[in-house]
């Protein structure tokens, strides 16, 4: 029976044995360590299986394969390469590995690069201090600052997240250390480009380069590969103070080679050669008289110059910007502004031009004669006070002038005494001379002039009070009534007292009215005869009247003390 059975059972054995070996041998011979290639046959919550061929299926962590967008970058079906980790784990399933498959894939990359000069591609993800890191698909390498570019970041921030090409020049792969360089490439692009555009180079062809720096003396301007100079005297025909109110670095312009020695591989530019010379033709294009739009490009304490065309811009000086005056051109316009302005005067071979802005605006003083005649009342704020007058503003850009004599009828010696800037005044219209663009103003003849009909109020031999307002070697000036002054000549003081020492400033006396001259407006007065005649009636045994009124004399046909103008000396004498 057991016989029997174990005879029978031999043929199955030996045909599942064979059956397995056929199996094995249709398996692939794998190792832990290599990079396979398989199939995705599935995708789950956090795996993706991996058909390689093996016995049993491989597992990857889905997150080696989680896109930017953070979903799955494959689909079943796809065919990938994968690193064998490990042949079986504890589920029987083979672990494998695509993100370390990757950086193998990338260290031969990188390894080849430092070996045989491969251009790589990667991103600059990190400023760092000495230089950048640069992600190479996975894998960090350090960009020092010196390879970046040919020549020194300004910004490093500006380069972070931008993709360049790359050479590996140090690597270690034990510890994972990668250095590469940009500026190798640039470096090699150059000398070829150099060598290109050596070649090409004639002295008088016109070229197209780009704005690589600006100096003060010029602007370098790379032709490929090589740099020329555009000196400043080479940027315009018209006036040019910097390269930079003509060139901007990194514009693409077209220059002429002026001179080329290739020995030393100096190149002179010119870049207004690239254009015909605008004075050759300006003075058949704008006459004088002429109405022409410009462009402000320069602003100086004495002018402002207007380009009215490339390379073409001539002077409107601060005398002819504005009819009023004005402190600073400034005030007026500045650069950029787009203008009009007429042409004054043309000097092309001096390539001098002369331009007013004012001339192509209506003149304020035209208007201003048959606005405001003679006589009329004005009214204004006082901008300004001098000594010799103040300022009062009528119009808008436009001033009077009120001089110190029209300020008032009363004696002064400055204008701040009676006003203050700031003040609103009214005021007199006296002329308006629209050439010399002077406006008379006075003040004074809004008052009552004391002077009118003086001669009928005061006559010689009359006796009245007053107030002393002045002394002078000659004598003393006494205000007999507001704004109305007389003179008591030295002679006329007192008797018997020290010269100079009769009276003193702010001392109200008795005079007497000696003479009046209205149209010289004078008026001689006299204390000593007041007090000569007092002293006649006390010794004529007159009542003492003078000395039971004293501090109060009388007055005869007089008026209160007060304030006024200048009065004229008598006679012989010298005015105050």
């Amino acid at each position: 029976m057991n016989s029997t059975d174990d005879k029978s059972s031999r043929p199955q054995e030996g045909f599942e044995s064979e059956f397995e070996n056929l199996y094995k041998a249709g398996l692939k011979e794998l190792t832990e360590g290599e990079l396979v290639k398989g199939r995705i046959v599935k995708i789950t919550d956090d795996s993706v299986v991996v058909d390689i061929g093996f016995k049993s299926e491989g597992v990857v962590p889905l997150r080696e394969f989680i896109g930017r967008d953070g979903k799955p970058a494959v689909a079943v079906g796809d065919e990938i390469s994968v690193l064998l980790e490990k042949l079986e784990d504890d589920l029987g399933y083979v672990v494998l590995s695509k993100a370390r498959a990757d950086q193998l894939k990338v260290w031969d990359d990188i390894i080849e690069s430092g070996d045989r000069q491969k251009i790589l591609d990667g991103t600059i993800v990190k400023s760092v201090k000495g230089g950048f890191y640069v992600d190479i698909k996975g894998i960090q390498a350090f960009l020092p600052s010196s390879q970046v570019d040919l020549k020194p970041v300004k910004d490093p921030s500006s380069l972070i997240g931008k993709s360049f090409k790359f050479l590996v020049i140090k690597y270690n792969r034990r510890k994972d250390n990668v250095i590469v360089s940009r500026r190798v490439i640039l470096e090699e692009k150059r000398d070829v480009l150099r060598k290109e555009t050596l070649e090409k180079i004639s002295e008088g062809a016109i070229v197209d380069g780009v704005v690589k720096n600006i100096t003060d003396y010029g602007a370098f301007v790379d032709l490929g590969g090589v740099d020329g100079l555009v000196h400043l005297s080479d940027l315009s025909w018209g006036k040019v103070s910097h390269p930079s109110q003509v060139l901007k670095i990194g514009e693409g312009i077209k220059v002429k080679i002026l001179k080329f020695d290739r020995a030393e591989n100096k190149i002179s530019l010119g870049f207004k050669q690239t254009k015909a010379d605008p004075w050759l033709t300006a003075k058949e294009k704008y006459q004088v008289g002429a109405k022409v739009r410009g462009r402000v490009v320069n602003i100086t304490d004495y002018g402002a110059f207007v380009e009215i065309e490339d390379g073409l811009e001539g002077l409107v000086h601060i005398s002819e910007m504005a009819w009023t005056k004005i402190r600073h051109p400034s005030q007026k316009l500045k650069v950029g502004d787009t203008v009009e302005v007429m042409v004054l005067d043309m000097d092309a071979e001096a390539k001098r031009l002369s331009m007013g802005l004012k001339q192509v605006e209506p003149n304020p003083w035209d208007e201003l004669a048959s606005k405001y005649p003679p006589g009329s009342h004005v009214k204004g704020v006082i901008r300004n006070i001098t000594d010799f007058g103040m300022f009062v503003g009528v119009e808008e850009g436009i001033d009077g002038l009120v001089h110190i004599s029209d300020v008032s009828w009363k004696k002064i010696k400055h204008p701040s005494e009676l006003f203050k800037k700031g003040d609103e005044v009214s005021a007199v219209v006296l002329s308006i001379d629209k050439d010399s663009h002077r406006f008379s103003l006075s003040t004074k003849l809004l008052e009552k002039n004391p002077w009118h009909d003086v001669a009928e109020r005061y006559k010689p031999g009359m006796i009245v009070r007053g107030r002393v307002t002045g002394l002078a070697d000659f004598g003393a000036f006494v205000e007999i009534e507001e704004g109305l002054e007389g003179l008591v000549h030295v002679s006329e003081l007192s008797r018997g007292r020290q010269k100079g020492r009769a009276v003193t400033a702010g001392d109200i006396v008795e005079v007497e009215i000696l003479n009046v001259n209205p149209d010289e407006r004078k008026i001689g007065l006299s204390i000593r005869s007041v007090e000569s005649a007092s002293a006649g009636a006390e010794s004529d045994g007159a009542p003492g009247q003078r000395e039971d009124t004293a501090g109060t004399p009388a007055v005869h046909d007089g008026q209160p003390a007060g304030h006024a103008g200048p009065q004229g000396a008598p006679e012989g004498e010298p005015e105050q």
